[in-house]
């Protein structure tokens, strides 16, 4: 019913419910609720535009926390029809095991899509909140994917303990599992199962172009330089990517450069991921979602699921994006923002310092941890009206999420910048 704290599973468009929440839509379209069936949203991040962005269009959500994708809910965030909370990924995965975000700390219903019902639990291809939020829901409906492939024994759940009985989370690679493949369900709040046959309907990617790739050199030709300084060993240190086609593009880069053995701690995998897999050049990678496109990118990881299995663990979010973890492997984070200044500080979230585009994401969890903090960015972005595009590198940003003390390095097409030890 209206005015109900939901809690979905999905982390970006993998792994999130769809027949109920497209249901819902239907159901409030063909009786003409829009506007007065709306629902406080909390999810890992974004998921399909076809279960959010429409609820949006239905005027279905009221607060929207903490990170989203889609047009019609940016369009309601930006007019102040939808409340969102903006918070780095990986603050939002604790903070609601914390109780923060409603006012007994608890959630009305859960919607979780998994790859089988057992007595454990199953997850399908994502983690995001669903380890610390499961516990928090006075009720469950559980969507089985039958059109997916199983994912189980591919997540590494590790159910933390609040402050200040955490204990430390034992990764010292990318590979190290510290948990079990299920999460825990209390079968007693399960209200109904539901069988779902939609596969994720992840976002295409751009192809890369000269300006991808140039960015990818001169990262490429800057991982020469640490290594030969004695700073990165022969096989770097494990990477992290961010979303997008920028950042999709400059992975394809690095895919085929002169780097072997490398392993990957990050967010999200996407479609060129494979490629490293493929090369031969990538051992394992660990992530809280595989945020593929929905072709070619999860028809290829299906059709070689024996391939790509093995080589992939999944990770809850609050681990995927924790500190400890990322300053012990000493990741390598390279995000792409809107915008970087020439005091590097760079703007992540909002055009012209006012208007919303997704949220932070999880970029400041790596930024701030990471070994190296690397930004890369075309130059310019041609827009509908300028062919040439709007410069990405300006004098101030109007809006800042990651200051000059999180950032190591940044770069576009037409070079690199190391602000390392710069004054």
């Amino acid at each position: 019913k209206g005015g109900e704290n939901l809690v979905w599973s999905g982390f970006t468009p993998a792994g999130y419910p769809k027949a109920v929440p497209m249901a819902l839509a239907d159901h409030v379209e063909a009786n003409n609720l829009q506007g007065k069936m709306k629902f406080n949203l909390f999810i890992g991040a974004s998921v399909g535009a076809e279960t959010e962005d429409r609820w949006a269009t239905l005027d279905m959500i009221d607060r929207r926390w903490p990170y989203q994708t889609g047009k019609n809910i940016a369009k309601g965030i930006n007019a102040g029809r939808i409340r969102m909370g903006d918070k780095h990924l990986g603050h939002f995965a604790q903070d609601i095991s914390y109780g923060f975000y409603t006012e007994n700390g608890r959630y009305d219903i859960g919607i979780f899509e998994v790859s089988a019902v057992t007595e454990d639990g199953a997850l399908t291809s994502s983690c995001g909140i669903v380890a610390e939020a499961i516990g928090l829901c006075d009720k469950i409906i559980l969507e089985v994917n039958t059109g997916q492939p199983s994912f189980e024994g591919m997540h590494d759940i590790h159910m933390q303990q609040k402050p200040p009985n955490r204990a430390p989370f034992l990764i010292t690679s990318a590979d190290s599992r510290i948990g079990s493949p299920y999460v825990p369900c209390d079968t007693e709040k399960v209200i109904a199962v539901v069988e779902s046959k939609n596969r994720d309907k992840g976002r295409a990617f751009a192809d890369m172009d000269d300006t991808s790739e140039a960015i990818a050199g001169h990262i490429m030709e800057f991982f020469a330089h640490e290594v030969k300084q004695g700073r990165l060993p022969e096989n770097l240190l494990p990477l992290q990517s961010g979303v997008g086609s920028i950042a999709n593009a400059v992975v394809g880069g690095l895919a085929k450069g002169p780097f072997q053995n490398l392993s990957v701690y990050t967010e999200v995998l996407q479609d060129t991921m494979l490629d490293f897999i493929d090369g031969g050049n990538l051992n394992f990678a660990s992530a809280c979602s595989l945020s593929l496109s929905e072709d070619p990118g999860f028809p290829r990881f299906f059709d070689n699921w024996d391939k790509y299995a093995d080589k992939v663990t999944l990770r809850p979010l609050s681990i995927a994006n924790a500190p400890e973890p990322i300053r012990r492997l000493g990741v390598i984070a390279m995000n792409t923002p809107v915008e970087f200044d020439i005091y590097a500080h760079a703007n992540s979230t909002l055009v012209g310092g006012t208007r919303m585009i997704n949220g932070l994401g999880g970029s400041g969890d790596y930024l701030r941890n990471g070994y190296l903090k690397i930004m890369h960015s075309p130059s310019t972005r041609p827009s509908k009206t300028d062919p040439l595009g709007i410069t990405c590198v300006v004098p101030k940003a109007p809006h800042i999420d990651h200051t000059e003390h999180d950032l190591d390095v940044l770069v576009t097409e037409q070079g690199l910048a190391d602000l390392r030890g710069v004054a």
